[in-house]
C-alpha cells in the first residue's frame, strides 16, 4: 500500500478546497494516485451537493456589474444557507461573475444563465464549502440614460436608469434600497392591486358610518396613501422627505426612467429551529423502549 503522506494530502486539499481527512481517505481509497483521489472526491461532491440540495439557502450576496459607460447593468442573487458563507471570497467573487456575465450574454432565464462551465463551478463550490449554493434570479438593464448602481452590505443591490446629476443618481440608488418602491409610478401598478386596495379601503370606509360622500373621499385618500407608499416617485424623497421624488426630479430637471432591485432572501420562507424542541424529541426518542424483537 502506497504511503500517503501529508505533503500529497495538502496538494489534494489544495486542489478540491475540502478537509484533510477527506482528501487523505479518498488517497487512500486511490492507493496514493493523486488524479484518481480527486476523481474520487469530485464524485462524492456531486452526493453531496444532492443532500444539500434539499436544504433551504435564503442567506448570500447580490452580485453586481456595471460596464464602464454606464450604460449596461446587472445584479445577481446568489444564495447559500448561512451568513458566514455569505461572505466567503469564493462566494462573492462568483457572484460577480455571474453578474457581469448577465450583462454581457444576457440570458433569458436562470436556466439560460448555468451553462455546463457555470454548472461546474457553482458544484465545485458547494464541494469546497459545504452548503447549498442556488443561483435564484437576475436582473439586466440597458440604459435610455445612464446607471446609477448601489449594493447595500451585499444583501440589496439596486440599479436606476436616470438622467441628471451624478450625486442625484446615487442618492436615487439609495432610495430604492431604502424605501424598496415596487413600481415606479401609478400608471404602472396593476389594476388587480389597484382593485384589491380600494375593495378594502370600502370595507374600512364603510364601516366608520359615514355619509356616502365622506366614504367616497375616504376610500380615495386610502388607495392614494397606498399608492404614494408603494410608487417610487411618489414616495418621499430619503433626503428631503418634505418632496417627493418626482418633485425633487422636477427640480432639478432630471428623469428616472427606470429601475432595477433585488434583495437577498426576500420570498424565500426560512425555516425557524425551535432548539429546545428538537432536543426534548431527541431525549424523548432515547427514552422511548425499544420494540420487542419477535
Amino acid at each position: 500500500m502506497a504511503e500517503i503522506s501529508a505533503s500529497l494530502v495538502k496538494e489534494l486539499r489544495e486542489m478540491t478546497g475540502l478537509g484533510m481527512m477527506e482528501c487523505k481517505k479518498a488517497l487512500t481509497e486511490a492507493k496514493g494516485d493523486l488524479r484518481k483521489a480527486e476523481e474520487i472526491l469530485r464524485v462524492k461532491s456531486g452526493a453531496k451537493a444532492g443532500k444539500a440540495a434539499g436544504r433551504i439557502a435564503a442567506e448570500g450576496v447580490i452580485g453586481a456589474y456595471l460596464s464602464s459607460d454606464g450604460k449596461l447593468g446587472a445584479l445577481v442573487e446568489l444564495n447559500c444557507e448561512t451568513d458566514f458563507v455569505a461572505k466567503n471570497d469564493a462566494f462573492v467573487a462568483f457572484a460577480q461573475e455571474l453578474a457581469q456575465l448577465v450583462a454581457s450574454k444576457g440570458p433569458a432565464d436562470v436556466a439560460g444563465l448555468a451553462s455546463p462551465e457555470i454548472e461546474g463551478k457553482r458544484q465545485a463550490l458547494v464541494q469546497k464549502i459545504g452548503e447549498n449554493i442556488t443561483i435564484r434570479r437576475f436582473a439586466r438593464l440597458q440604459a435610455q440614460g445612464r446607471l446609477a448602481q448601489y449594493v447595500h452590505g451585499g444583501r440589496i443591490g439596486v440599479l436606476v436608469d436616470f438622467e441628471g446629476a451624478d450625486e442625484l443618481g446615487k442618492d436615487l440608488a439609495m432610495h430604492v434600497a431604502a424605501f424598496k418602491p415596487q413600481y415606479l409610478s401609478r400608471a404602472q401598478v396593476p389594476a388587480d392591486v389597484v382593485g384589491r386596495e380600494r375593495d378594502i379601503a370600502s370595507a374600512r370606509a364603510k364601516e366608520s358610518g359615514k355619509p356616502p360622500e365622506i366614504v367616497a373621499r375616504m376610500i380615495d385618500g386610502a388607495v392614494n396613501k397606498v399608492l404614494g407608499e408603494i410608487t417610487l416617485l411618489n414616495q418621499p424623497f430619503v433626503k428631503d422627505d418634505k418632496q417627493t421624488v418626482e418633485k425633487v426630479l422636477s427640480s432639478r430637471k432630471s428623469k428616472v426612467s427606470s429601475y432595477r432591485l433585488l434583495v437577498v432572501g426576500e420570498g424565500i420562507e426560512k425555516k425557524s429551529a425551535d432548539f429546545a424542541s428538537e432536543v426534548k424529541s431527541m431525549l424523548k426518542k432515547d427514552e422511548e423502549p425499544e420494540p420487542e424483537k419477535t
